[in-house]
């Protein structure tokens, strides 16, 4: 499994590197709206889509907002809104989530589940790409910090974990890990 991780790691930065130093922006934002592109495809599979065009459409449309939205990443002014939405959505959200809990969640309609999904990947790729238009310094401060909060959290939970933190949805992780 560690091995995978590290695979895949490196084969992502040697595609992400290049097109995060790029003198124009636009190599990073394309390939960002790739991925989220095919995040929305995978949200949509997740959530129960199983008519594969119509999954490969969320992700389509997905990419498209992503790629709509481009005017927007310089516009400051504009997107505090939509970070304010975004911290009172994931506050509330997350527990109602907690609240629910796994067995909760398909309780929840599934049009509102999968365009809940598919709204925040947009504000993702949104914050990702304000992120470069700020700076790569900055981009990568905030990219790197999580992925030491992400490497920590999986050795920390190798080597002390004993209480999962929720079996159902990720049999591997631990409240050690969390902390």
């Amino acid at each position: 499994m560690l091995g995978q991780r590290i695979i895949t790691a490196v084969i992502l930065l040697a595609a992400l590197l290049p097109a995060l130093f790029a003198a124009n922006p636009l190599p990073f934002q394309a390939l960002t709206v790739l991925m989220i592109g095919a995040a929305g495809w995978e949200w949509a599979r997740l959530n129960g889509v199983v008519a594969k065009p119509v999954a490969i459409g969320c992700g389509l449309l997905l990419a498209a907002a992503c790629w709509a939205s481009f005017g927007l990443v310089s516009q400051a002014q504009v997107l505090a809104p939509c970070w304010w939405l975004a911290l009172v959505a994931w506050v509330v959200g997350g527990t109602v989530a907690l609240r629910l809990g796994p067995a909760g969640w398909p309780r929840l309609p599934s049009l509102a589940r999968l365009v809940l999904g598919l709204v925040l990947l947009w504000l993702a790729w949104l914050a990702m790409a304000r992120g470069r238009a700020i700076g790569v310094n900055f981009l990568l401060s905030v990219m790197c910090i999580v992925w030491v909060a992400d490497i920590a959290a999986y050795f920390g939970g190798r080597a002390f974990g004993r209480r999962k933190l929720a079996p159902t949805i990720s049999p591997g992780k631990s409240w050690e890990g969390v902390y």
